[in-house]
């Protein structure tokens, strides 16, 4: 990996976890140490972090979280789109899970309204635009908080859906590789969607055709994780093809 690619995936790391261990990035990046603090030096510089002894961490995730909006707001009307096509698989009476992301913020939004519901997440954001709605049951897991995502990730989140049986996930990702399958910025997220996917009937991924093609730091695995996309009509034919090849119908909103 180039120093300028490594660079990116530390920010992309950063942007998802919010901070994060010099040994950690270097055991992960398979580099030194003194690569990384250089790495951490040359994003400081630019703006995007803040050093801090043994580390850094993500600037402004403080205001971020104290006015409670995600890092990742790029492409909001694909996604707008795409949540209102989402709209067409949920029913009264399903119980859904809902995964942290601003895709799914956006599905959320559209929910307001809906009677007998259950909806489980591990998004704090989501919580509290559910929380109110009285036709709305709103289940959070358990886990650690990731400052920049407004979630609840690790092994204690995943833990919380053992013996769960769901009509319906509502799955986000960063990117879609056709060699990786669904990947993302941070590894203690794998063990959450995993166990996600494996407590629900149905896995929807929703995701704007822009991350098709995309690939994070980590993958969960295949694309035969999943049984449906939801995108928007930016997605190129040959990319159709890829997920019909693999058994995934593919449903684009207009």
């Amino acid at each position: 990996m180039l120093p300028n690619q490594r660079r990116d995936k530390i920010l992309e790391l950063l942007k998802e976890d919010g901070s994060a261990k010099v040994v950690d990035l270097a055991r992960l990046f398979k580099v030194t140490e003194v690569t990384i603090r250089q790495d951490l030096e040359k994003l400081e510089t630019e703006g995007f972090i803040i050093k801090e002894h043994g580390g850094a961490f993500l600037k402004n995730v403080e205001d971020q979280v104290r006015s409670f909006s995600l890092v990742h707001q790029e492409n909001l009307d694909k996604k707008a789109v795409i949540a209102q096509k989402c709209l067409e698989f949920i029913e009264s009476g399903d119980t859904i899970i809902l995964d942290s992301g601003s895709t799914t913020t956006e599905i959320a939004k559209k929910l307001k309204g809906l009677k007998d519901l259950t909806v489980i997440t591990n998004a704090l954001n989501i919580a509290l635009l559910l929380g109110t709605e009285p036709g709305i049951e709103v289940i959070m897991t358990g886990g650690e908080f990731k400052p920049p995502t407004l979630s609840l990730t690790g092994q204690k989140a995943a833990d919380f859906f053992k013996g769960l049986n769901v009509q319906k996930l509502f799955l986000a990702t960063a990117g879609i590789s056709l060699k990786s399958g669904l990947t993302y910025p941070s590894i203690s997220d794998l063990v959450v969607k995993k166990a996600m996917i494996d407590s629900a009937d149905v896995t929807y991924l929703v995701a704007d055709s822009t991350k098709i093609g995309k690939s994070a730091l980590a993958s969960l695995g295949a694309l035969s994780l999943i049984d449906y996309i939801i995108t928007d009509a930016g997605i190129e034919e040959k990319h159709k093809e890829v997920f019909k090849d693999n058994e995934i119908e593919v449903i684009v909103a207009l």
